[in-house]
């Protein structure tokens, strides 16, 4: 089972990709910030799962523009 879905047409746009990934890191920074050591750690291990499906393991599908009927 997967947790992200990379053949789900919302993460075909590269900034939405960029921009979960960028939001959990940031979203670790605060918590660390805040000295919850944990919650910082937990959103790292987010970011890093979402990085590898989104970004390095991506490989998106092509159109099935000429399926339409």
């Amino acid at each position: 089972m997967k947790i992200i879905d990379p053949d789900h047409p919302f993460y075909r746009p590269l900034w939405r990709r960029l921009a979960i990934v960028g939001v959990t890191l940031a979203w670790a920074g605060v918590e660390a910030w805040t000295g919850a050591t944990g919650w910082a750690l937990f959103f790292v291990a987010i970011a890093a799962y979402a990085a590898w499906m989104l970004l390095v393991s991506y490989r998106p599908k092509p159109d099935d523009a000429g399926d339409k009927s």
